[in-house]
């Protein structure tokens, strides 16, 4: 089959190319936004892109279109395959009947943690020689690519993805992860989000209820027992096992899995009040550790045991684009972060913080997503960064696409002086350096390329 992707260079429809030309397809892509990693992975799989949405496109005489949920009305190519009545589906869609049919799926769900979660239990499965399938919006550092059909050239039945609750498409409203039937699924945690679709928080709990109602009798649901949402969530109705993940000792849930901490580099892991093991490993934080949690539990559900889990842990190497160390010039670090929720962000000056001690952290922050472009949590963004020392914010002016709809400066405005809004990159970078001194880290947050912003600091630095 030859399939035609728009929107190929998403985590996710970047994936799925990979995934599609593993199986056999032949696979064509296009998309507007190209930047890495997803373009130099598709490029080292041999998989051709086309710049633009134009109608031509329909040319090249594919089998099926498959749209990624960046494509809307009005899309030039979509109109022309509209107007001819040319075949399409959606990318879930197509994962769901020509991937994982036959297949275990486990899904990893969640507001925050669905990457690094997904891609500890891919490596917890790979280390235990089950050599999964995934799907995973990042590159674990451990395997070096995002998707993948199985490992060591096997058919292997197990199959991790990330279960992410935005829609699916323009013609499908329902969110990604109901087309995956998942056998075991995870559910992480549960915040507002996505204010682009959804109204309110309990929108959001409507369809992660969606995704419960998928998960057969014989499969397992496992969830986080410290959110509020998700326990309104299962009290809507479970039909499958549940297991409890991270509730305080002594109560209700705590016959569940639980984490007792030692220290920022070491937590032992209980299960059923019995202790199963120690943790030993480079990743820092209790989200990182509740993360853990959640992937040894659905480990457990298709046999790894608990001792083995822990195990594979302490050779995690987390995830590219998570507190990643791009460089460092002069004594000052720059470190790249995927953080674009006022919570996520919160997260990862607190866990930069526990590792640099009283050295000083510069924030960078483009808020990019549509959610944050809408303006929805910008009251949010001044406690979210009021552990850095000096705070940067990026954010286009005008009526473009990538432009926020609200005053970056007025909303950093709370935290007074060491807070600053540029709508120039160029501007943005040369304040950053001429604030940076030897022994300062510059964290970097943003859900996209961000300009290749990285990059300049470091050459600027150097210069």
């Amino acid at each position: 089959m030859h399939i035609h992707i728009l929107g190929i260079c998403g985590t996710f429809m970047g994936g799925l190319a990979v995934l599609a030309k593993s199986a056999g397809h032949r696979v064509t892509g296009c998309d507007l936004n190209v930047y890495p990693p997803m373009s130099t992975q598709l490029e080292a799989q041999g998989i051709a892109l086309i710049s633009g949405f134009g109608p031509e496109q329909t040319d090249l005489n594919p089998d099926l279109y498959v749209i990624g949920n960046v494509v809307s009305r009005g899309n030039p190519l979509m109109e022309e395959i509209l107007n001819r009545g040319l075949p399409y589906t959606s990318g879930p869609q197509w994962i769901g009947e020509h991937i994982l049919q036959q297949r275990w799926v486990l899904a990893v769900a969640g507001t925050h943690g669905k990457t690094t979660t997904a891609s500890m239990l891919a490596w917890i499965l790979e280390d235990a020689g089950y050599a999964p399938g995934f799907l995973i919006g990042g590159v674990p550092l451990n395997f070096g690519i995002s998707a993948r059909l199985a490992g060591d050239d096997r058919a292997s039945p197990f199959f991790v993805i990330e279960a992410d609750e935005y829609d699916t498409a323009f013609f499908d409203k329902r969110s990604k992860f109901v087309h995956y039937h998942a056998k075991t699924a995870v559910l992480n945690n549960l915040e507002y989000d996505h204010a682009d679709i959804f109204p309110d928080l309990s929108a959001i709990e409507t369809q992660f209820h969606h995704l419960v109602r998928t998960v057969p009798g014989i499969g397992r649901v496992i969830v986080n027992a410290r959110e509020p949402a998700l326990k309104r969530v299962m009290a809507r109705g479970c039909w499958s096992e549940t297991e409890w993940f991270g509730a305080t000792e002594g109560t209700a849930d705590s016959t569940g899995w639980t984490l007792q901490t030692h220290d920022d580099d070491s937590f032992d892991v209980g299960f059923g009040g019995a202790l199963q093991g120690t943790v030993h490993w480079r990743l820092g934080g209790e989200h990182n550790r509740m993360n853990a949690l959640a992937a040894t539990a659905a480990a457990r559900h298709v046999g790894v045991p608990p001792a083995q889990a822990i195990a594979s842990l302490a050779q995690f190497e987390n995830v590219k684009r998570r507190m990643e160390l791009r460089g460092t010039v002069n004594g000052i670090a720059v470190v790249d972060d995927f953080a674009h929720h006022p919570t996520a962000i919160a997260t990862t000056v607190a866990g930069l913080r526990k590792q640099v001690g009283a050295a000083r952290i510069l924030a960078v922050l483009e808020p990019r997503s549509n959610t944050m472009k809408l303006g929805t949590m910008k009251q949010a963004l001044p406690g979210s960064l009021a552990d850095a020392d000096l705070v940067f914010g990026y954010g286009a002016k005008g009526n473009g696409k990538e432009s926020l709809g609200w005053d970056l400066g007025e909303a950093l405005a709370p935290l007074g002086a060491k807070a600053a809004a540029f709508d120039d990159l160029g501007l943005l970078v040369r304040a950053i350096v001429q604030a940076a001194r030897p022994g300062d880290h510059v964290l970097v947050m943003s859900n996209g390329g961000f300009g290749g912003v990285h990059q300049k600091i470091l050459d600027a630095l150097a210069a």
